[in-house]
């Protein structure tokens, strides 16, 4: 009888939190997490993802399967969700039907999808008016921005951009391309009537000749060069507006929490980017003419990062 009381005593606290919260002694959701290599920005945004999604993690790497059949081996491990980190890995990920699928580390999402009902996710685009925002606070005196895209990979992006300088005083010249080959000689034509030259992430116009030259025409013509990754700040471009992964990843498990937890999927919508990271190019900078200041107000969400030593196209 004594033992009886003990025991009693021992799991009625236990009794009592399982009825609280049904769910408690439930494992953890298993995610599949796919991915095309192991790269730094996609190792941190698994980890921002973990940071708020509490559930187990099984790992696909496309890279690495051998020719193995990656939609098989997601379909396999039976997940709750699929986590699908960079455009190859939604490429696959959006044939699964019935299982909900979070991507991030994508840009134009939009574009690859084709209103799957079960996809939602992180857009690596950031809106135009903070880029614009950033540049504007680094360079105040910019009154016209030139760029080339391609209407049916970054058109949507455009559009927006094209309303955001209404409400900012920028003047906007947009060209539409659809070869690479074409890039020179439009930017060209640009010469004399843009202050900088945004280069967007659209794959008609980045190629590694066209990088190579906008580069030069940047320093030649003293026209900032504005683009999307600090890889090319640290290789001679002006400044970037790029994302944070950690906190993309942050964003994704937020979202796959919400999921998770019986949101239903009409009640959860694709987002961008929150936080963004400007680099600037201090040695560029001062060929141009810019004083870059360190101290500057970049605004809610977003840091700066400063590469005061950098490969310059010569």
């Amino acid at each position: 009888m004594f033992y009886y009381r003990v025991v009693k005593r021992k799991l009625f606290p236990i009794l009592f939190l399982l009825f609280l919260f049904p769910g408690i002694c439930e494992a953890n959701p298993e995610i599949a997490v796919v991915q095309s290599i192991r790269v730094k920005p996609y190792e941190e945004a698994i980890k921002g993802f973990v940071s708020v999604c509490n559930a187990g993690i099984k790992r696909v790497v496309l890279s690495e399967l051998r020719g193995a059949d990656a939609l098989r081996k997601i379909k396999d491990m039976g997940p709750e969700m699929v986590l699908a980190i960079g455009s190859d890995a939604l490429s696959i990920a959006k044939r699964i039907k019935g299982t909900p699928i979070v991507y991030v580390m994508v840009l134009n999402p939009q574009s690859r999808l084709s209103g799957e009902e079960n996809i939602r996710g992180v857009s690596m685009n950031i809106p135009p008016k903070q880029q614009l925002t950033a540049l504007l606070r680094a360079v105040p005196h910019v009154k016209t921005v030139g760029l080339l895209y391609n209407p049916k990979r970054t058109g949507r992006f455009v559009r927006e951009a094209q309303e955001t300088v209404l409400g900012i005083g920028i003047n906007l010249v947009a060209r539409e391309i659809y070869s690479p080959k074409d890039a020179p000689s439009l930017i060209m034509d640009m010469k004399e009537q843009i202050d900088v030259f945004w280069m967007l992430p659209d794959i008609t116009v980045i190629t590694p000749q066209t990088v190579e030259f906008l580069l030069l025409f940047s320093l030649e013509n003293n026209i900032p060069l504005l683009t999307f990754s600090d890889k090319y700040v640290e290789a001679g471009a002006f400044m970037s507006t790029g994302i944070d992964a950690f906190d993309m990843g942050r964003q994704a498990g937020e979202i796959a929490s919400k999921i998770l937890s019986g949101t239903d999927l009409k009640n959860v919508q694709h987002v961008g980017a929150r936080r963004l990271v400007v680099s600037t190019n201090l040695m560029v900078a001062r060929k141009l003419g810019i004083n870059v200041d360190m101290a500057m107000d970049l605004g809610t969400g977003s840091s700066q990062k400063i590469i005061r030593q950098a490969q310059m196209v010569n």
